[in-house]
Order: C-alpha cells, then structure tokens, then sequence
C-alpha cells in the first residue's frame, strides 16, 4: 500500500491546479479517494452522522452484492448444462459451471461499468465537479438484474440511458427519482421487448459442434410457467430458495439476497423497516390471492404465501431496490408506506397482469415517483399533530 501511495503522490501535482492535466482533476480525486480514505473532513452540518464517506458506503453494498454475483455465475453455467443435458446433478462439475458463467456474465459487468463510468468521468470533466459515486452500485445492479443473454450492446445502450436520463439531467447522484438500475432495465425492457423477455433470454444456450438442447427444453422462469398457467412447472420453493432456477443473473437466489440484507442491516446502510415493509405487503398480498384462489379456480393465486416471496426477484428488488436511499422516502412512517405498497403491488402485476409476470421492477419504479408524495403527507400529518397538540396546550 505504500508503494501505492508513494506512486499516487508522485503523478498528483500534474492534476493540481496549474498542472498538464488539470482539467481531470476530478477524475484523478476520485480514483485517489477511493483507493486510499479522504484527507479531508467535513466537520460542520447538521446531517453529520460518522466519518464513513460515499465510496465506503457504496463498497459496502457492493460488498453484500457479490454472494448474489457468484452464486448468478455458478446458476448461469448450471442452466446451461442442464439445457444440453450434461452435468445434471448440482454437485457435478461445480467449476466446469462457474467457469462458464463467469465468462458469460464478467463481460456484462465490465461493459457496464466502463460505459457508465465513462460517462460520469465525461460529465465531471465537463462541468468541473467532483467525481460522484452512484454508480458503484448501479454499475454492479445493472448487470445482476439482466437475463444472461442480453447482448453486450445493449448493455452499453442501457447503461448510458440509465446515467444520462436516469441521473445526470436531474443533477447527478442524489438527485434522481428513479432508481438508476431499473431505469435501465426497464428501458430495454420496453424498447427490446423480443431480447428481454420470452423463453429464450434466460439460459444461455451457446453449442459446441454437436451438442444440443435436450427435447421439451423450454428455459422460462418459473414466473413464466405460472403466468401461462402451467403453474405444475414452477420450481419446488426449496428450489427457488436456493436459487436452482433460471432468471436474471443474479436474482434467483433468495439465500443469497438475504446474506447481503444482514451485511446492509448490520452496517446500517439499509433500512430494515423498507425491507420488512416490503416482506409484509408481499405476504399479505400472497395471503389475500391465497384465501380467493380456490373459488376462482386460479391455480396461481394457490402458489404457497413463502413459496411466492421466493420466487423471481421479489427477494432481490427488497433488499437492494427498494432501500435505495436516493428514491425511497425518507420519513420513517413513510418508509412503512412506501415498501408495504411495493410488496402489494409486486404480487398485484405478477399474479393478476399475465402479460408481465414479474411485477418487482414495475412496483419499485412507480412508488420512487410515489416516495416524496408519501413523504410529503406524512410531514403534514405530523406537523398537524403538533399544532393539534399546541393549541390544546395553550387552551
């Protein structure tokens, strides 16, 4: 590390003020304070809260994203093989699998953050501002909520549309009002419908000479079974637990969503009352379709209450999308409005809209719009309170 500082040190003063590189000063400053903790401190404010800064807080994230990240590398290569039908058995050819994976998904994940990146370090030279770190996490969400398949290209589209539109025209980091990776995925979603959705983006099926996919080999979700009504087809919820089903990269495994919830609930960077919110209105919900199914005849609406919350990517959208702390609200009433009606309206889209069986990314987005108008109420609630309380007071 201390070679490492020495080096940082001696190309420094060429983006200082007055150097040849001065005007990517910023970019430098960034890179400099995420490798080693800032020299600087704020020390006046009333938001102060300790000494961690944004980078350590967007590792932080990014560190309880990785069981997700491994166990969607290990899932990808295991589909595959199961779609040629070889390697069958989950203890077979575990590296044979991760191997594969990882060539497959690594690419997605360098893309997206070279693109993105890119881009910010574009608009910091610009306007002369420091480098800002949203995109640490959404460089990794990005590619962890798209199906294996998605041509690296429009990675590249939708990562650019997600920072410029996404972010930047609202004022950068912190001022946006949808959550940077959805907008993203919900951007291809609706502009390549054929590429993002359907049998066939969810398992990478590249052959060598000679092989093939095994006959009756669909590669649909589980959630694609259920919608088309072949709810027989759905993945047993031990299965789905584990993450032993196709999906996005790295949204099937409910184990290791909640391995990143512990590390974000116990470091204090997200909120467990969204989490628990969100886990509280899907389950009720799942619980209302439960007690109705059976004298509608809908065999979805049967599907077990804890077998539904493990299933696509509810588990994922509630511990890393539903906390973001830019686009979920702020009061702490609000956060229990806010995530209780994203888990209601998840189960709503998934189970009664049969054109669009997963129903986590679109709840999210339209209750980031939602957030600041349920904030916004929640203050006034309060404020009336007090006045309510003053004038009995007074009285």
């Amino acid at each position: 590390m201390k070679a490492l500082r020495n080096l940082v040190d001696s190309v420094k003063p060429n983006f200082a003020k007055g150097g040849k590189l001065e005007k990517l000063h910023w970019v430098f400053d960034g890179l400099e304070t995420f490798l080693f903790t800032p020299g600087h401190a704020t020390e006046k404010g009333a938001h102060i809260r300790d000494g961690i800064d944004l980078k350590r807080t967007m590792s932080i994230v990014i560190t309880a994203m990785i069981p997700c990240l491994l166990f969607g590398m290990w899932n990808v290569g295991h589909q595959h093989y199961l779609a040629i039908g070889e390697l069958t058995a989950l203890g077979d050819g575990f590296w044979e699998k991760f191997l594969f994976g990882a060539i497959k998904v690594l690419p997605i994940v360098v893309v997206s953050y070279g693109v993105g990146l890119g881009i910010e370090f574009l608009f910091t030279t610009i306007k002369g501002h420091p480098i800002q770190e949203g995109y640490l996490v959404s460089g990794m969400l990005i590619p962890l909520v798209m199906p294996v398949d998605t041509p690296l290209w429009m990675v590249a589209v939708g990562s650019a549309f997600a920072v410029v539109i996404g972010k930047e025209v609202f004022g950068g980091t912190g001022m946006n009002v949808l959550n940077v990776a959805l907008t993203a995925r919900a951007f291809l979603f609706f502009a390549y419908p054929t590429m993002m959705s359907g049998d066939k983006v969810w398992v990478n099926t590249s052959l060598e000479p000679g092989q093939a996919v095994v006959d009756g080999y669909s590669g649909a979700t589980s959630l694609g079974h259920a919608a088309a009504g072949n709810v027989a087809s759905v993945v047993p919820m031990m299965d789905s637990f584990w993450g032993f089903e196709a999906g996005s990269i790295g949204e099937t495994s409910a184990f290791a969503c909640l391995i990143g919830a512990a590390i974000l609930i116990i470091t204090g960077i997200g909120s467990w009352r969204i989490m628990l919110a969100v886990l509280l209105g899907g389950v009720t919900m799942s619980a209302i379709f439960n007690a109705v199914g059976p004298s509608l005849g809908n065999e979805y609406m049967q599907i077990p209450v804890l077998h539904q919350l493990m299933l696509g990517s509810f588990m994922f959208g509630l511990v890393f999308m539903a906390t973001d702390p830019v686009t979920a609200a702020q009061t702490e009433n609000g956060k229990w409005i806010y995530g209780f009606l994203i888990g209601v309206m998840a189960m709503l889209i998934r189970v009664v809209n049969p054109a669009y069986p997963e129903g986590m990314m679109l709840a999210i987005l339209f209750m980031n719009v939602m957030a600041p108008t349920i904030d916004h109420f929640v203050v006034q609630s309060n404020i009336k309170r007090r006045l309510k309380r003053a004038t009995l007071q007074t009285a």
